[in-house]
């Protein structure tokens, strides 16, 4: 019986043993694909491809050519570290001068390792070890990097997301970055204070464009986004005039207007940054009126003075905030943008504007290489 239980027992053993190594590879692999761990799981796969491709290269020189170990020279541009990347190019070394004396010299026929292969491989290689020592100065492996960018990206998105307003209220938002970019300059955030009665809105257009724009857009939404609702309505724009400077940007000005709506009776106040007027539709006239506060650009100077003006929204009244990408190009001026917009505005009168910011974006500025944004709020009828 003990002879038994120790048969037994060793197939346990071996099955945990087993289930140890499979757990310690899985995290390693978790792990370096996180940019967390060791690279050395991708340096052992990429040192075993080296011999394969030799052997490959000595018995089937036509189909594999001696230039295919820049293959796992390119891979190790990408997986590797500085360090182990030099491991590598050691062993792809080797395996060229083996090759080529297997082969022979190269004059004596094709499919040998010339001085062009040998370029080639050595231009890979110093590509590939440039590609490593900028992403090590970064901090940000090539396996994060798409990740990282895509959860910059959403979170400039949830950031631009408009709350839910009550009945009677409709708005929507379309956001379309220059050149057909995941990153824009053109930034909203808002939130419901005083209880939820009332809404305020901020639609910032940061100085540049596309990815240029992109990271400070993301920094200002940020902080927009937390002193949104913390202050009153007035001290806004200071704060954010303020906080622009102490960033001392080479290219930190930036324009915004602030939207603060009383959702129960309609009132509302706008305060502009040097941005563009903002339109309303008046439902009984059927005219658009343009809008706005008086204040200069954010980030130019200290102590600068933002002045609102005042409105109503009243049953079926429609107002729109939009950036200059909306309604300036090289062949227009701003009013004739303006004027365009509108028109194109008014064919969305009867349908209440459902799902018309985007096709206004389509409609004036589609081919337009800036970013351009827009921002729709109804008070329906």
């Amino acid at each position: 019986m003990a002879r038994r239980a120790r048969m037994d027992a060793y197939p346990a053993r071996l099955r945990r043993s087993a289930r140890r190594v499979k757990v310690g590879l899985r995290k390693s692999g978790v792990d370096y694909f996180r940019g967390d761990g060791s690279d050395w799981i991708a340096l052992v796969g990429l040192l075993l491809t080296v011999p394969a491709i030799t052997l490959l290269t000595v018995a089937t020189p036509v189909w594999a050519a001696p230039a295919a170990l820049v293959l796992p020279i390119v891979a190790g541009g990408l997986l590797l570290r500085p360090a182990s990347l030099l491991a590598l190019y050691a062993a792809a070394a080797g395996a060229l001068i083996v090759e080529s004396a297997v082969l022979g010299p190269y004059p004596q026929g094709a499919a040998r390792v010339t001085p062009g292969t040998v370029l080639v491989v050595a231009a890979c290689g110093l590509f590939g070890l440039l590609i490593a020592q900028f992403r090590a100065r970064v901090g940000v492996p090539w396996r994060r990097g798409g990740t990282m960018l895509f959860d910059l990206r959403e979170r400039i998105r949830v950031q631009s997301a408009l709350p839910r307003l009550p009945k009677g209220w409709h708005h929507e938002m379309a956001l379309r970055p220059a050149g057909g970019q995941s990153f824009s300059g053109d930034f909203v955030v808002a939130a419901r204070t005083h209880g939820g009665r009332t809404l305020e809105v901020v639609l910032t257009d940061v100085s540049g464009k596309g990815m240029d724009a992109g990271s400070r857009a993301l920094l200002l939404s940020g902080a927009f986004g937390g002193l949104l609702g913390s202050l009153p309505p007035h001290g806004f724009l200071p704060a954010a005039n303020g906080y622009l400077l102490r960033q001392d940007w080479d290219e930190g000005f930036a324009t915004s207007i602030h939207l603060v709506l009383d959702l129960e009776s309609g009132d509302y106040e706008l305060l502009s940054a040097g941005h563009l007027p903002a339109l309303q539709l008046h439902a009984g006239s059927g005219r658009w009126e343009e809008k706005s506060g008086e204040g200069p650009l954010l980030g130019v100077y200290d102590g600068a003075d933002f002045h609102p003006v005042k409105g109503s929204l009243r049953p079926g009244d429609v107002l729109m905030l939009f950036t200059d990408g909306l309604v300036e190009a090289a062949d227009r001026d701003i009013a004739e943008g303006i004027d365009r917009l509108t028109g194109e505005a008014d064919r969305f009168v009867a349908s209440g504007f459902q799902g018309a910011a985007w096709h206004l974006i389509e409609a004036c500025a589609k081919d337009v290489n800036d970013d351009r944004a827009l921002l729709l709020l109804t008070r329906e009828a």
